[in-house]
């Protein structure tokens, strides 16, 4: 690739753009958060916990119902899948992380429509990611991208 000053200039504006993420109200809630998780021995004892339930249940889904503990297994994940779910840190980290995740979607769909409105963007929802068109469900191709034409 050859430099050139139009590059260069692309990359200063990239790291601008990047300062700016960093300075958001939800980069800085994500990394708040995430030390918080980090720190929390309450977080890290039911982490540790739901891995090791996570490996017992997948073990057990090999044999689904013929195997004699599947009923305990799977009673004991969601059990503490739900403490996983409500353990304060572990749910603020959650939240931040979403917001977080939006942010750089929206950054995202931004970057890619103001080169093309057809440029496909995924959103991280699967309902939005499956199979349609971000130029409005018109692909130009009869369909082939998989949108209703």
């Amino acid at each position: 690739m050859i430099i050139t000053e139009q590059t260069i200039a692309l990359l200063d504006q990239t790291e601008e753009l990047t300062d700016l993420i960093e300075a958001s109200e939800s980069f800085q809630t994500y990394i708040q958060t995430k030390a918080a998780r980090l720190a929390s021995q309450e977080a890290k004892e039911i982490e540790r916990e739901f891995l090791k339930m996570k490996e017992d249940y997948e073990y057990v889904q090999r044999f689904g119902k013929h195997h004699p503990d599947q009923n305990r297994i799977k009673k004991e994940m969601h059990l503490i899948k739900r403490r996983l779910d409500v353990q304060p840190e572990i749910t603020a980290f959650k939240k931040a992380e979403r917001s977080l995740d939006k942010l750089l979607g929206e950054v995202s769909e931004l970057l890619a429509h103001s080169v093309s409105p057809k440029i496909k963007v995924p959103t991280g929802n699967p309902f939005f990611d499956e199979g349609g068109c971000s130029g409005g469900g018109s692909c130009g191709g009869g369909g082939s991208c998989g949108c209703a034409v």
